[in-house]
């Protein structure tokens, strides 16, 4: 029966990330490159700019270990490939993408076959609770506010750890619950997202701890989400009209109404997100 929910849920996920009206809401208002949470220096600043400013953050978190010649990466969800092309521009790394939604991957293929990338980066459709790759692959295992739609996150963090380099690295956001918050009281905030709950920060720390050799950090920036819904909220409501057109009237009325509960629970204090980075303790070259 476990694994039955896990399939349901990793199909909801696949539906989800491939549906016409979520892939138009995404181009459209965050941008179609970077579609995660914000780091803004200005409250009225661009959705696309913050998210990008997020890679570049999360991105020096690794910058050492991206650097050395042959390194690899696996970028789990990795959505439209805008960090993915970040990537592998700026450092020459090579990155392996997982992602879910073919819809998507098709997208991100062809982008980077016009940049010129696409020798660099191989997108694989499939699900990050089986990372089809053998232990010990990569250098960096990277995710961006992916993992919050896994059903079964013991499996899922023991499959990162797993698929690491001795000595490698791993770096992720995550939308989160905050601590003590009771699942419940999210239900109506997540529903557009399709998943039943949010895992904490302590979860995800304790976990680690539990799996062995990687010593992991939280760098907590929660104001981020606040802003980051905020300027979601003006922008679906500034692009209303258009967002009708593109991708119907009832998803754009769900959005608007979904939408200001996440700067609602955030300004209660429910909600959590930050960059976790992890160094594995072994030896490694």
């Amino acid at each position: 029966m476990a694994e039955q929910g896990a399939a349901g849920a990793v199909e909801t996920a696949r539906r989800y990330y491939g549906s016409a009206e979520v892939d138009g809401f995404y181009a459209t208002v965050w941008g179609g490159e970077d579609i995660h949470t914000g780091t803004y220096l200005e409250p009225d600043e661009s959705i696309a700019r913050a998210s990008r400013r997020t890679v570049e953050r999360v991105a020096a978190k690794v910058a050492g270990r991206l650097g050395r010649p042959g390194a690899t990466v696996l970028d789990l969800g990795s959505g439209y490939g805008g960090a993915t092309r970040y990537l592998a521009g700026r450092f020459g790394c090579r990155v392996v993408a997982l992602n879910i939604s073919e819809r998507q991957n098709a997208h991100h293929r062809a982008v980077n076959a016009a940049q010129g990338l696409d020798r660099s980066i191989e997108v694989v459709t499939g699900s990050f609770q089986d990372i089809p790759f053998p232990d010990g692959h990569f250098d960096v295992v990277w995710s961006q506010e992916a993992f919050c739609h896994s059903p079964d996150r013991d499996r899922l963090l023991a499959e990162v750890t797993r698929v690491l380099r001795p000595g490698g690295e791993v770096v992720f956001t995550d939308v989160m619950a905050a601590e003590g918050v009771a699942p419940e009281t999210l239900r109506a905030v997540v529903a557009r997202l399709e998943v039943s709950e949010l895992a904490t920060p302590g979860y995800y720390l304790k976990r680690f701890a539990e799996l062995g050799p990687l010593r992991v950090d939280f760098d907590d920036d929660g104001g981020q989400l606040l802003t980051h819904y905020l300027r979601l909220v003006a922008e679906t409501e500034r692009r209303a009209p258009e967002l009708r057109r593109l991708i119907g009237p009832d998803y754009v009325a769900g959005l608007l109404e979904n939408l200001p509960l996440w700067v609602e629970a955030c300004r209660q204090g429910r909600l959590s997100w930050g960059i976790f980075h992890g160094r594995d303790g072994r030896d490694g070259h």
